[in-house]
């Protein structure tokens, strides 16, 4: 069968060989079911922003992929799983450099170590979520540990504007917590080009998370980042998840406005006094899996410590639970 492309994903694909990066799918066992990692080659060799998940399936892309070739550098834009899982892995088979914030490096390491697991559960207590569902959810955060051993070593660590070069071009590291308090995209002024990683989506809003550590407010960083990544005007952008798009300034006005009307659909639903859990029931009337279900009581929580920050909610711990009401 012929596969017809779009006017749009000829011009991206164009794009892409023009800044000598290949796109590499790498799926996931999820609803949101691919990673994009990326490969390109310069001088020294190869480079490799993010891995995927430490599975079979990974392990044995990337063995095709890098069959014969040199690789020196592996790029990690954040700690999560899908991005960070087979860095370590990959590191052992190339010997490869590892760079990435050194936050989200702290966070990677902490993030399935038993000290971090313990606390989950009591998390999910003060949270409202009820027992078994707590047992089936941290569970399944326990399950992820596998998937991201072994650890990498990390070489470098990368900040604000740090140049990195990736094929052809050199690109300047722009650190934007939010999805991750580590979090970071790469520009190229040149191209008007950017990778945002899990920071700007095409089709869907990146998970912004909160679970009583790290930042205490990701979601206003998260909405400082997007001004922030506003202000470069990209024309290119070269997503994580979903396909390579154009004009970042208008998905940004679009991701601006969501969250604005979330705290709006929150600051409503908590006119009584909510757990979290209580709340994230009434924002999410859909059925979530039990995966899905973490991501949705983290982004409600995001919301509820955003609007707590803006002191126009309280929260107050009654019998154990933590209670969000409007003020």
């Amino acid at each position: 069968m012929t596969r017809h492309l779009s006017n749009e994903g000829i011009e991206a694909a164009a794009m892409l060989e023009k800044l000598g990066v290949e796109a590499v799918r790498i799926e996931l066992p999820f609803r949101l079911n691919h990673v994009n990692c990326f490969m390109a080659e310069n001088e020294q060799g190869w480079t490799v922003i993010d891995a995927g998940l430490n599975n079979d399936n990974t392990r044995a892309l990337w063995e095709r992929k890098l069959d014969g070739k040199k690789v020196t550098d592996l790029l990690v834009t954040h700690y999560h799983p899908d991005h960070f899982g087979y860095v370590g892995g990959l590191q052992e088979k190339t010997g490869a450099k590892v760079w990435m914030t050194e936050v989200d490096a702290q966070a990677g390491m902490a993030a399935w170590a038993d000290p971090f697991l313990e606390s989950i559960p009591g998390n999910y207590r003060t949270s409202g979520i009820p027992e078994e569902q707590s047992m089936q959810m941290t569970q399944n955060t326990e399950e992820f540990k596998p998937l991201v051993s072994p650890l990498p070593q990390i070489g470098e660590y990368l900040t604000e504007g740090d140049l990195v070069q990736i094929g052809r071009f050199d690109y300047r590291v722009i650190f934007t917590p939010g999805h991750s308090d580590g979090m970071i995209c790469f520009y190229n002024e040149e191209q008007k080009t950017l990778f945002s990683a899990d920071h700007i989506l095409p089709k869907i809003t990146p998970n912004i998370s909160y679970w009583f550590h790290g930042n205490a407010d990701p979601l206003a960083s998260y909405l400082d980042s997007l001004k922030k990544v506003r202000e470069l005007d990209a024309e290119f952008v070269i997503p994580s998840h979903g396909k390579p798009f154009y004009d970042a300034n208008q998905r940004i006005d679009e991701l601006l406005a969501h969250h604005d009307e979330r705290l709006d659909e929150t600051l409503e639903t908590i006119k009584k006094p909510l757990s979290i859990f209580g709340a994230c029931e009434n924002l999410f009337q859909r059925p979530l899996t039990v995966h899905e279900m973490r991501f949705a009581v983290g982004e409600t929580l995001a919301h509820l410590e955003n609007l707590r920050h803006r002191q126009e909610c309280t929260r107050e711990m009654v019998d154990g639970i933590w209670l969000y009401e409007k003020v």
